[in-house]
């Protein structure tokens, strides 16, 4: 920082460019060792804040979504027991559902990585520049339903119609009472072509009319929403069985107290 005059940290500091300080003595060292001319140091100096400003708005993006598994497409362990139609969920990357306002659901038991895949999907939607959010459906369903409470329903409902993505995570746990299917309808409905949503759930498609207090309700938000999803269905034992602590070798179970 005591190579650069006192002018030129207020100047790039003014034009906001104050970013560029920690590195500039270094980046000018090495533009005189390897001879580059002004127009070439200032494409370096200019991808350098480039780069810093993606790298600040994708954390930003990332905080914002408040993911359950921070995880990335580089973090997908593709060799596991769990079959699914790998190709399939390789090429949901390149996010082109995303771009066409389509859905994405992920169905299968417990543990065999359906939200791990949803967050990793998510968080290159961050890299892409999207607002995204991440919730489990009994939450989203709590929040909208205490909205209500004090008439805020629909600022509430708003926030989650916004976002370029929206993870709902765990939906089919338990059946829906008549304001909740009110409510996830409105969602589903909101949303439907005007943004992308990503389903899991431990229920096959079918299966999730009856989950609805109105199945007319059901019928119509579903029609909509499965009409445009990409559906990946897993099937396989729980990997977080596999990750789970051995029990060390030689180490007697606990007595039972009589």
């Amino acid at each position: 920082m005591s190579m650069i005059a006192p002018d030129l940290v207020r100047r790039l500091k003014r034009l906001r460019l104050g970013g560029l300080l920690p590195t500039l003595p270094d980046r000018a060292t090495a533009a005189q060792q390897n001879k580059l001319g002004p127009l070439e140091f200032l494409e370096l100096l200019l991808q350098d804040e480039i780069d810093r400003r993606d790298s600040h708005g994708l954390a930003t993006r990332v905080a914002a979504a408040g993911f359950e598994e921070l995880v990335s497409l580089e973090q997908v362990t593709w060799e596991t027991p769990v079959a699914f139609d790998r190709p399939r969920v390789r090429e949901l990357f390149a996010l082109a559902w995303l771009r066409e306002h389509e859905n994405v659901i992920f169905c299968g038991p417990v543990g065999v990585g359906k939200t791990f895949l949803a967050c990793a999907l998510g968080h290159s939607a961050c890299r892409a520049g999207a607002r995204v959010r991440f919730v489990k459906v009994a939450r989203l369903l709590q929040m909208l339903h205490q909205s209500r409470a004090d008439n805020s329903f629909e600022r509430e409902l708003r926030s989650w119609v916004a976002p370029d993505l929206v993870i709902l995570d765990d939906f089919g746990l338990r059946k829906l009472t008549a304001q909740q299917s009110s409510d996830f309808y409105d969602v589903l409905v909101e949303r439907h072509t005007r943004a992308s949503t990503i389903l899991t759930s431990n229920r096959a498609v079918d299966e999730w009319v009856a989950l609805f207090d109105d199945p007319i309700l059901a019928n119509s938000a579903l029609d909509r929403f499965a009409h445009r999803a990409h559906q990946i269905v897993m099937e396989g034992p729980s990997l977080r069985a596999a990750k789970a602590p051995s029990k060390p070798k030689g180490v007697a179970p606990p007595r039972r107290a009589r």
